[in-house]
């Protein structure tokens, strides 16, 4: 029986690719970034192989290991930058697993520390992030749309349209949609 096995997403084969050269640019193997990531070797390999799209929570992960925010990463596996980015033209990666959709709605630029982010998260997504990907990192997000529940440093902070939190991360933090439509929200994000 032939199996039916899809062509890589483009975006995937880019940061896969992406993800090897910053290994190798350290000159780790896949188990000394297991050690200091706490992914597994085989998941690394998969994922620098474009054999799974990466979680956010897995990106998180390699982004606090290479000094990185997320928007950062992502746009390394796009073509320079430029001081405009139309709305057709803006990146969107897609964590299918847990139901979340990332839009990096200004491009990061290496001389610049902020950057604008849309997340939005299906009815019942809850993204835990073990670690910042820069301890320090300021975050102010602002929700467009339902309702959001975000937790830091162990408090949980519910956010309804309109409402902004500004807080800087140094530990664990967790996204969760809290209301039963999709909560849609903008990620300020601000290098320490």
């Amino acid at each position: 029986m032939k199996q039916n096995v899809s062509a890589p997403d483009p975006v995937d084969t880019r940061l896969g690719a992406r993800l090897a050269e910053l290994r190798a640019e350290r000159g780790w193997s896949l188990g000394e970034l297991a050690e200091r990531s706490g992914v597994s070797r085989s998941t690394l390999s998969r994922a620098e192989r474009a054999e799974i799209s990466p979680t956010a929570s897995l990106l998180n992960r390699l982004c606090a290991v290479y000094g990185r925010t997320m928007s950062r990463l992502l746009s390394e596996v796009e073509a320079e930058p430029a001081p405009l980015v139309r709305a057709a033209d803006q990146q969107v990666w897609e964590d299918r697993a847990s139901g979340f959709l990332r839009r990096s709605v200004s491009p990061p630029h290496p001389g610049l520390r902020g950057e604008l982010v849309e997340g939005r998260l299906a009815p019942g997504a809850d993204l835990v992030y073990d670690r910042p990907p820069v301890p320090g990192l300021e975050q102010h997000i602002w929700v467009l749309a339902g309702s959001l529940a975000v937790t830091a440093q162990d408090v949980e902070h519910t956010l309804d349209a309109g409402d902004c939190l500004r807080l800087r991360v140094w530990g664990p933090t967790r996204f969760r949609c809290a209301g039963e439509g999709e909560a849609r929200y903008v990620l300020a994000v601000v290098l320490p």
